[in-house]
């Protein structure tokens, strides 16, 4: 009887998980707000976005830290399709 040639399937090793979410600020083009939504979904919700300023096109971009190349592939392609522009983060107050 011959062996099955299904292969075991490699465990993966998580990173622990981080404090905090790292940011990133972008602007858009308030009505390509959706598009950046779209684009995000396809590359399976890397992170979460919140708009901050909905007449500027202002958006938070929140994602693991471990992610961050992946965040930068992301944002680099959908600034291919749309006008996108990474902000200084605002200095927090104490």
């Amino acid at each position: 009887m011959a062996s099955s040639s299904r292969r075991r399937p490699r465990k993966r090793v998580c990173p622990p998980a981080p404090q905090w979410s790292d940011r990133v600020y972008v602007r858009v083009d308030p009505s390509d707000i959706g598009l950046f939504r779209f684009i995000l979904e396809g590359y399976d919700n890397l992170g979460v976005f919140t708009v901050v300023n909905k007449f500027k096109g202002i958006l938070v971009l929140r994602y693991s830290p471990h992610l961050q190349r992946e965040v930068r592939t992301f944002l680099k392609a959908a600034g291919t399709e749309m006008k996108l522009e990474i902000l200084p983060a605002p200095l927090r107050e104490s």
